[in-house]
């Protein structure tokens, strides 16, 4: 498939700029991905839509404060860093502004001392390799000094307390993410409650939304294209119950294309049908038009930018056709687009 296949006009006041009042209270484009019939909902409208025995994964990840304001020393510029993977304890790997400025061997101060580092490598990219100083908990700090790191389409230029409850998921759980996963702001603990109660078995499963996820796709041919490699961890009870719904012929659905990803990472192919191997790693595998998926019966996702690898994963499950006459209908009825917008399910 074509890159320019992925193109979609959406006005840009649909972009939603901020969360819905409530969480569950976002609303819901249900895709019927055999017909490619879909039904206007909401999300506190799911219990309708998921049966007893259905597997509902969720990506446990938590997003931390990724940007650093702060100065060169000595000197004093001011230096922005946008911390985009973790190497090894406090070995990261970042973006930096004003890049040109910044060399090899300077010294970045920040939170009036709280937190220092020295620029330890530049890569080919441009991005740069920084090693903190000192012991203890890196990512404390980073709560109390850091910003959440907002995607550049929301028009504010700092995060609010309200920004850092909402770009974050209810069961986050373990830090590494530089984005939230953002199919799983939807859910209220007692949503997930309503689900548990009458039968949908929940599991968790971790993937540490990476600078890759957001990438543009530069190349034409989809099939050219890979995401960069992002840490996962998938728990022994979460592959036991997947694998058992798998060979019992109960869906199995994904809550965000990362959730999608891992369980496809993961999936092996046996003679009684299909294996979840549980495990940790990095994972680069790219979704596109022609996949064949082994674990995924259904996705909940949120609705993506025009030619994105995310808008392709979704493609790649439902089909060209069904999903870009979905988006159409989410244009005309104003659906809202992106991180803090509306969802889609499909089944």
């Amino acid at each position: 498939m074509r890159l320019s296949e992925l193109h979609y006009d959406l006005p840009p006041q649909l972009i939603a700029q901020q969360p819905s009042e409530r969480r569950d209270h976002a609303r819901l484009l249900l895709l019927d991905r055999q017909s490619g019939a879909w039904r206007d909902a909401y999300v506190y409208d799911l219990p309708k839509f998921l049966h007893s025995g259905d597997v509902l994964a969720l990506n446990d990840t938590r997003v931390f404060p990724a940007r650093l304001i702060g100065q060169r020393e000595p000197g004093g510029g001011a230096v922005e860093v946008f911390l985009v993977r973790e190497q090894a304890p406090r070995r990261w790997t970042a973006l930096v502004k004003p890049g040109r400025r910044v060399r090899v061997g300077d010294r970045l101060v920040f939170g009036d001392g709280r937190l220092r580092g020295t620029i330890a490598e530049r890569t080919e990219d441009g991005r740069r390799t920084i090693v903190f100083d000192g012991a203890g908990d890196f990512f404390a700090v980073l709560d109390e000094i850091g910003r959440t790191p907002l995607p550049p389409y929301i028009a504010r230029e700092q995060d609010s307390p309200a920004d850092r409850e909402r770009y974050q998921t209810v069961y986050a759980a373990a830090p590494g993410s530089i984005a939230a996963p953002t199919a799983g702001l939807h859910f209220t603990p007692e949503l997930l409650t309503t689900l548990a109660a009458q039968g949908v078995e929940i599991v968790k499963l971790t993937l540490h939304v990476g600078y890759g996820t957001f990438q543009p796709v530069r190349a034409e041919d989809l099939a050219e294209h890979r995401v960069e490699p992002e840490v996962y961890v998938v728990p022994e009870e979460t592959a036991r119950r997947v694998t058992a719904a798998k060979r019992e012929g109960r869906r199995v659905i994904a809550v965000g294309t990362t959730s999608t990803r891992t369980l496809e990472t993961v999936a092996r192919a046996t003679e009684g049908g299909v294996e979840v191997v549980a495990g940790q790693g990095m994972t680069d595998l790219t979704i596109v038009p022609g996949f064949t998926f082994r674990v995924l019966d259904g996705l909940m996702t949120n609705f993506h930018l025009p030619q994105s690898s995310l808008l392709a994963l979704v493609v790649a499950l439902a089909g060209y056709a069904p999903v870009m006459n979905a988006y159409r209908h989410a244009v005309a009825a104003e659906y809202r687009f992106y991180s803090f917008g509306d969802a889609m399910l499909i089944l």
